[in-house]
Parts: structure tokens; C-alpha cells; sequence
């Protein structure tokens, strides 16, 4: 390359770079709005109290030197023979004092308002977070690289908004300072504030380049703190502890999160020592200017061009300026990498959703029931489709089972039933309407689901029934009525605080129940919407006995008879008494029909029927 097109390219970089440093800047208003947003009174004694202790310095600073020259002054006329005089010197200690009491007061008060703004703001921004992922569609949930995103924006994001409104103020309030310490130096020589203010740029660069640096490599192993969070997480759960022990995977996990922190370390290491070589060299070079600035004051009062007092003043107001310049282009670098890491938040806040249009309240055809038309889905970023060409129909009153292998489509059409994906071809209607013009809230009162991975929350137990419907989640007679229906009542009246009992052991006094008594609370939580006429069993009792589990679905068949009720099971004993049974293979609907038609035909769905009875011989 020539070196014309050498220079160009460089001065492109330059230019780039100088583009992204300043850009990442425009998180700046957003976090301060954030923070005057959360408390505008504190945000006001905030600012006010920014802008005394930037004043107050320099009044110190220059008070020294009244001090300084009228001590001066008094030693001078006694050693001319007259009597000593301290009034002077002594209003102008007095008036020193008060202003290092004002100081020292003021810096307590933003102290204070700091700490009361970062335990509002901490909490503020968790809420953010947390409402968002309220607002996220499933697909975000199970998309590996959105994880990364929630865990970056989880991680500091919380504390960087006030950390970066702190170094705002603190920037202001410095410089205020060096304004005023610029006013006093500029008596002595404009080349002072010259040195003043430049000398601390070399140290300031290599504080932001390494900031940037450090940023990358926080984004870069996010994956890796993700698989740490889930290695704590496995180690220390009461839910796999029991594996953990008797398969003795405790060692190996463990030496794993050990190699994930070395090969993390490894990065920070290095970082850490380029950062903190290059900052002690460049650091050199500020030393020497500031030094070199003092000998010219030094030796500008030898020569008797300056007073004692002003040069007392002089190398104070230096002195604190220099301190004032390195606190200002490091908070100028520090909030660089704040806009940096708020990025992450902001990136995680403006993640695009897509609205769940639709404000219907009912179908044009009352009764028709649920109806897949040619549905067709793939999952976001899958090359083979979960559903193909699905089609079929169930009425109210009628019950339907599907039946397949693992990965046959059935929960994925239960998730476009639920409208928790689209389909990507065709439609699902209910009561000859497309669920895309339903209003959400109202479609999902009409259906209860309890999925073959349901929760098991860390509650009470009338609470873990009332899930099901927020609007009467604390009404215990709604709970007593649920857990009836839900065959969980019996066992719950035998808990010796009944519905008021701590279910899990996260908490004091937790109760841990049986797989099959954690299932009827889920049975009971779906029987909580006695608005719903659709209800959806995807293998919830599956930890069940066939005999067990039969009994179950018969119960709940006998409380539908006016509802629709898809079941999804491997057991065929059960899916047997089902009106109507679909087949599901690779996404596809390879049989469908009654128990009796599907056996007289003689195809899968007879010939899997037979192998599973020859087992119970």
C-alpha cells in the first residue's frame, strides 16, 4: 500500500476511534435523567452541593496566602521593635476554619445523598430489568444469546447509572475547582495553567484506552460467567444435590468452574498489568511536569518576584490542581467505561418486541372449538421444522390426546395453542377466530396448562394454587375449591398449617412435598381459571404409576365434560379413553382418530399400543 493511502487509512482509524470514544457518551443523559427521574430532591442537593465543594478550595487556597502574609507582615514590624499583632492572622485562621468545616460538612452531605440515591437507584434499575422481561415472548427466554445480554445487563449495569452521575458531578465539581485555581494562577503566568491542565493527559489516555479494553473482554466472556452462575447453581441446589452426592459429580464440577475462572483470570491478569504498566509510565511524565512547575514557583519567590504567601498559594493551588486535573480525566475515563457497561442495560431495555396485537374478545363461531389449519413451525434459528402441515379440530366437550416420540411436535403445538410462539405457515383458530387477533389476556384466561416441566415455587402452598389466576391469587376459598378439583386438598388439610404452609427449603420452616403431591398442586393451579373451558395436561403426571396417573386424567375428564381437555402422554391406558387421539411423528400427523379406529387399522399407533400392553403382562 502506498503511503499516501497508509496515512489515509490512519487518519480514517483516528477519526473512527476519536468517533466511538466520544459516542459512547450519549448513555450519559439518559443515566442522569434515570437518576433525577428516581429522586429529584436528592439529585437537586446532589448538584448543589457538587458546587460548593468545587468553590471551597480554592477560598481555602487563597485564604492560606492572607494567612501566610500576615504572619509575615506581624513578624516583620516585631522584628523593627513594635508589639506583636494577631487580630489579622488570626480572622484569617478563623475564616479558614469555617471554610474547612463547610467542606468537611459538605463532602459528609454527598456522601449521604450517594448512598441514599444508590440504594434507590440499584433497586429502580432491577425493576427495569425485571419489567422488561416481563414484556419478552419466549423466544428471547430460550435464545442463548439473549441469556448473554440479560446476564451483561444484570451485572453492575444496577450500580453504573448513579457511578456515572457521581463522576458527572464530580467532573463539575473539579472543574469549578480548576476554574478557580486557573484564576489564581493565571496572576503567576498563563503557561502555569498550561502545565496545569496538560500534564495530566498522558495517564488520562492510557486510563481510556484500557477502559475500552476492558469492556470487550467483559462482553467477551459473558458466556463464560454465564457457565460459572449455572456451576454455583448446580453445586449449591437443593434440587441436585442428591445426583451431585450419589454420582459424585460434586470434584468434577467444581474443577471446572475452577478452569473457567482461570482461563477469565488469565485475560484479567494480563489486562491488569499492561493497564497498570502503562499508567505508571505515562504517569512519569505528568510527576515531572508538575515537579518542573513547582521549582519555576520555588525559584520565582527566591528571586523575590512573588511573596512568601503567594507562593504558599501558588504551590497549594498547584498541588490541588494537579489533584483536581487527575480526578477529572479520571472520571472522564471512568465514565467511559460507566457508558460502556450502561450500554449493556440500554441494549437489554431497548430490546425490540414485537406487540401482541389483537383486541378481540370473542369468536364469530361460539362452540367451534380449536382448529389448526396447515400449521407449520420452526424454531427461531432451527433448520428443520418442529410442525409441518398440521391439521385438526376439538370441540367443546371433547377430550384429545397426542401421542409421539420425544421431539414429535406435541409441546410445540401446545406453545402455538397457548400463543406462546406463531406459527410460521397456517393459522390455530378458536371459536372461528385467528388467536392472532384475540386479546392476549383474554385468550389465556380460557386456557389452564399445566406443562410436563411446571414450577414449584418457593411459596406458600395457597399460593402456589393461586398462580394460576392472579386476579384471585390470594383468596383462600378459591384455593380450597382449586385444590379439591386438583385431588390436593386432602394432603394439604393434613400440613400443620395447611394452606398458610412454606413449600421448598429456600426459606425457614419449608416443606418439601413428593413428586406426585407437587403434581396435584399443579393440577390444582390450572383449576384455579374456572373461566377457562380449554385445559392442557402435557405429561404432568408423569412421576405418577400408569394406575395412578389413569385415575388422575379420568378425574379431570370427569370435570370437563363441558370443556376442552388435550392430554399428552406416554402411556397409552390412559390416552386410550380420549374421544379422539392424533399421532405425531417429526412434526407431522401420521394417524388420527378413536382408540378403536387407530387399533383396527393396524399401523403405529396400534403396534406401539400392543408393545406397551405386552409390558404390563
Amino acid at each position: 500500500m502506498s503511503p499516501p493511502h497508509a496515512r489515509a487509512r490512519r487518519e480514517a482509524q483516528a477519526k473512527l476511534g476519536v468517533r466511538e470514544f466520544f459516542g459512547v457518551f450519549r448513555y450519559s443523559r439518559r443515566a442522569i435523567e434515570l437518576v433525577w427521574t428516581t429522586s429529584r430532591k436528592l439529585t437537586v442537593f446532589l448538584a448543589a452541593l457538587t458546587l460548593v465543594a468545587g468553590l471551597l478550595p480554592a477560598a481555602a487556597a487563597w485564604v492560606s496566602q492572607q494567612i501566610v502574609d500576615a504572619v509575615v507582615a506581624a513578624a516583620g514590624v516585631v522584628a523593627q521593635g513594635g508589639a506583636p499583632v494577631y487580630e489579622l492572622a488570626l480572622t484569617w485562621v478563623a475564616l479558614e476554619g469555617g471554610i474547612m468545616i463547610g467542606l468537611s460538612g459538605t463532602q459528609k452531605g454527598l456522601g449521604v445523598c450517594q448512598s441514599l440515591l444508590r440504594a434507590m437507584l440499584g433497586h429502580r434499575v432491577n425493576v427495569m430489568i425485571l419489567d422488561k422481561a416481563l414484556s419478552l415472548q419466549l423466544a428471547h427466554f430460550e435464545d442463548s444469546a439473549f441469556y448473554d445480554k440479560l446476564t451483561r445487563a444484570r451485572r453492575e449495569a444496577s450500580s453504573r447509572p448513579l457511578s456515572l452521575v457521581n463522576r458527572t458531578f464530580g467532573l463539575v465539581q473539579n472543574g469549578i475547582s480548576l476554574v478557580s485555581y486557573a484564576a489564581l494562577l493565571l496572576a503567576f503566568s498563563p503557561w502555569a495553567v498550561a502545565i496545569l491542565v496538560l500534564g495530566g493527559l498522558p495517564a488520562f489516555i492510557a486510563e481510556a484506552k484500557f477502559s475500552g479494553d476492558a469492556f470487550r473482554l467483559f462482553r467477551w466472556r459473558s458466556p463464560e460467567t454465564r457457565k460459572q452462575m449455572y456451576l454455583e447453581t448446580v453445586l449449591a441446589r437443593e434440587d441436585y444435590a442428591k445426583e451431585v452426592k450419589l454420582y459424585g459429580l460434586g470434584p468434577l464440577l467444581l474443577q471446572r468452574y475452577r478452569e473457567i475462572f482461570a482461563l477469565v483470570f488469565a485475560e484479567d491478569r494480563r489486562l491488569t498489568l499492561r493497564r497498570g504498566a502503562w499508567g505508571f509510565g505515562l504517569g512519569l511524565l505528568s510527576t515531572a511536569a508538575f515537579y518542573g512547575a513547582y521549582a519555576w514557583i520555588a525559584a520565582s519567590a527566591v528571586r523575590g518576584q512573588i511573596s512568601l504567601g503567594e507562593m504558599t498559594m501558588y504551590l497549594l493551588v498547584f498541588r490541588q490542581g494537579q489533584a483536581a486535573v487527575s480526578a477529572s480525566l479520571s472520571a472522564i475515563g471512568g465514565m467511559y467505561e460507566d457508558n460502556l457497561y450502561l450500554s449493556n442495560l440500554y441494549e437489554y431495555l431497548d430490546q425490540a418486541v414485537e406487540d401482541e396485537a389483537g383486541t378481540q374478545l370473542e369468536g364469530p363461531a361460539p362452540g367451534d372449538g380449536i382448529r389448526f389449519e396447515g400449521v407449520s413451525f420452526t424454531y427461531p434459528g432451527a433448520q428443520t421444522p418442529a410442525l409441518q402441515g398440521v391439521d385438526l379440530h376439538l370441540r367443546p366437550g371433547q377430550s384429545l390426546a397426542l401421542v409421539g416420540e420425544n421431539g414429535s411436535g406435541k409441546t410445540t403445538l401446545i406453545k402455538l395453542l397457548t400463543r406462546l410462539y406463531q406459527p410460521s405457515e397456517g393459522r390455530v383458530l378458536l371459536d372461528g377466530l385467528d388467536l392472532r387477533e384475540w386479546d392476549p389476556a383474554q385468550l389465556r384466561r380460557r386456557v389452564g396448562v399445566i406443562f410436563q416441566d411446571f414450577a414449584r415455587y418457593q411459596m406458600i402452598v395457597g399460593e402456589n394454587v393461586g398462580a394460576g389466576d392472579v386476579d384471585h391469587f390470594a383468596e383462600e376459598p378459591r384455593w380450597r375449591q382449586a385444590a379439591a378439583m386438583g385431588m390436593a386438598d386432602e394432603f394439604i388439610r393434613d400440613m400443620p398449617e395447611g394452606y398458610q404452609t412454606q413449600l421448598g427449603r429456600w426459606f425457614e420452616n419449608g416443606r418439601e412435598l413428593s413428586g406426585g403431591q407437587w403434581q396435584k398442586i399443579a393440577l390444582s393451579r390450572a383449576f384455579m381459571r374456572t373461566a377457562a373451558d380449554i385445559l392442557v395436561l402435557d405429561e404432568p403426571t408423569a412421576a405418577m404409576d400408569a394406575e395412578a396417573e389413569a385415575t388422575v386424567f379420568e378425574h379431570v375428564r370427569s370435570l370437563t365434560a363441558d370443556r376442552m381437555a388435550i392430554l399428552i402422554s406416554h402411556r397409552f391406558s390412559t390416552v386410550r379413553s380420549a374421544d379422539h387421539i392424533v399421532v405425531l411423528d417429526h412434526g407431522r400427523v401420521i394417524e388420527s382418530g378413536s382408540h378403536e379406529a387407530l387399533m383396527a387399522r393396524g399401523e403405529r399407533y396400534a403396534r406401539l399400543f400392543s408393545l406397551q400392553a405386552e409390558g404390563y403382562r
